[in-house]
């Protein structure tokens, strides 16, 4: 079975086919992360040396080793993320220590909005997100491209509409 995209969907009984996060979310993550840990290492280094000397400026190491650790934790965040088109729902696949899998059936979806903040925007990323009756179970793709993220709003908001038809 074809998708308007031309992307495979699975056959009866088999594996979902999965479609992973952009590289774009990811830089912009880092990014965020090395200017904001950063900025926080120099402030950290001229507060310390300045008020306390020049050898308690050292500490201006630690969130440099932050940084480390959050640039190898953003990674495996982001390899985490996916999601699955079916035929009668959407799999939303999530998380490193504990995985979490978010069905959302296409007959139950509201809302799909395609929201974009300013950093994403620059970055040219945009989110999807899927609103139910529950509110619980209301669920978000982050770092889509632009184009993916329509079609992706576009397909889900007429298949919620075919599926919901028959209630």
């Amino acid at each position: 079975m074809e998708t308007g995209s031309g992307q495979e969907t699975e056959t009866a009984g088999a594996e979902p086919v999965w479609t992973g996060l952009p590289p774009g979310l990811l830089r912009m993550r880092r990014l965020l992360l090395v200017v904001w840990l950063g900025l926080l290492a120099v402030g950290l280094g001229l507060l310390l040396g300045l008020l306390c000397g020049p050898a308690w400026a050292a500490f201006a190491v630690l969130p440099l080793a932050l940084m480390g650790w959050g640039w190898v934790l953003i990674g495996r965040n982001w390899r985490s993320w996916r999601y699955a088109e079916r035929a009668d729902d959407l799999l939303i696949s999530r998380g490193v220590l504990w995985r979490e899998e978010t069905v959302v059936p296409y007959g139950r979806m509201q809302l799909v909005e395609v929201t974009s903040g300013p950093v994403e925007r620059h970055f040219g990323l945009s989110s999807v997100q899927l609103h139910t009756a529950a509110a619980a179970t209301d669920a978000t793709i982050p770092g889509l491209d632009p184009a993916e993220a329509e079609r992706l709003r576009d397909r889900l908001t007429e298949l919620g509409e075919a599926r919901s038809a028959g209630l």
